[in-house]
């Protein structure tokens, strides 16, 4: 495989999953107004979805990994062409139905965002039995792989389960980004780590979270038995909280003025998974995944994070230690 850039930086092999890619379109309006004609400003497309946003954060960051992903149609072409572009070295799984697209429009007058997003195509069972095969094909043993974003329709809910038994069995570390019976399926397998929000995290223990003790506890849970290892709970504008066996992490979000949240979850699990497959520790990669959050944040449409800024905010912030005393388990 090719790598990406003249010097990629070293690192574990990486390699993500996605099984609903989208082509992102994004422009702009001065204001979305039923019935009426919007004159929109430049058009932008990029290749979307949480894994392939993961491969791009990673190249962004001058790492390299190989992307695994469906495509299908003429917009599953326009995909592939654009991924090429990138220098995204990817395996496209053929599917017969068309890539879908998301659609994103700000509203220039008043600073809102508009996020429409469409339904991926329904894979067959012989797709989705094909994207399997493709990822143990390329397991990347001893190294990290990242199966991210929604499941299509037609695919079965224990699809990332399914990778994360391929993982374990392989000696790969299984990283997750996912929800609902997906997400719930996949820890019942075990993997290394998860990305859920405050919400996701309530619903996997079954409890609504009030507070951030309330948060870490809940998440301690899900280490504790045995589902992950590492929980990366991402909130938004109160920053992020990461809670492994030993320690739990917290960081406000980068100071920056917030132009797009498209990508922003991707990045900072790009910047996570990435520092980590250098072989660094969960303080200094949380620290990484923050900035790189913050740096498409700060963005518009569906630009993802430049190297420069996520360095730039990198320097500013330092992740506080806010273990709290365990309770006993039996």
């Amino acid at each position: 495989m090719a790598a990406h850039g003249k010097h990629p930086l070293h690192h574990d092999p990486i390699v993500t999953v996605t099984p609903n890619p989208a082509l992102d379109i994004g422009t702009t309006a001065a204001q979305v107004v039923p019935e009426h004609k919007m004159r929109c400003g430049p058009t932008r497309l990029d290749p979307g979805g949480g894994g392939i946003n993961v491969s791009r954060v990673i190249h962004n960051l001058g790492g390299r990994s190989i992307a695994v992903y469906t495509v299908g149609g003429p917009t599953g072409q326009a995909y592939r062409d654009l991924l090429e572009r990138e220098g995204i070295v990817g395996r496209a799984v053929r599917v017969a139905a068309n890539t879908r697209s998301s659609f994103t429009v700000d509203e220039t007058d008043t600073g809102r965002q508009f996020r429409f997003v469409l339904p991926g195509p329904e894979l067959r069972e012989p797709e989705w039995r094909a994207l399997l095969s493709a990822v143990a094909d390329d397991m990347p043993i001893g190294g990290y792989i990242v199966p991210s974003g929604s499941l299509p329709p037609g695919a079965p809910v224990d699809l990332y389960a399914r990778i994360a038994r391929l993982a374990r069995e392989k000696g790969t570390r299984c990283v997750i980004d996912t929800s609902g019976e997906a997400l719930r399926a996949a820890l019942d397998e075990g993997v290394y780590l998860i990305k859920p929000s405050r919400r996701e995290l309530g619903e996997l223990v079954g409890a609504q979270l009030h507070d951030e003790v309330e948060m870490q506890e809940a998440a301690r849970e899900l280490v504790h038995t045995g589902g992950c290892e590492v929980v990366a709970l991402t909130m938004a504008a109160d920053g992020a909280l990461v809670v492994t066996a030993n320690e739990a992490l917290r960081l406000p979000a980068a100071p920056i003025e917030a132009k797009s949240t498209v990508g922003a979850g991707d990045s900072f699990l790009g910047g996570f998974v990435f520092r980590l497959a250098q072989g660094n520790d969960v303080t200094t990669s949380f620290r990484t995944a923050v900035a790189s959050g913050g740096a498409t944040a700060m963005l518009p449409g569906t630009e993802l994070c430049h190297s420069d800024d996520v360095h730039a905010l990198e320097a500013g912030l330092t992740p506080i230690d806010v273990t709290r005393e365990r309770r006993p388990h039996s």
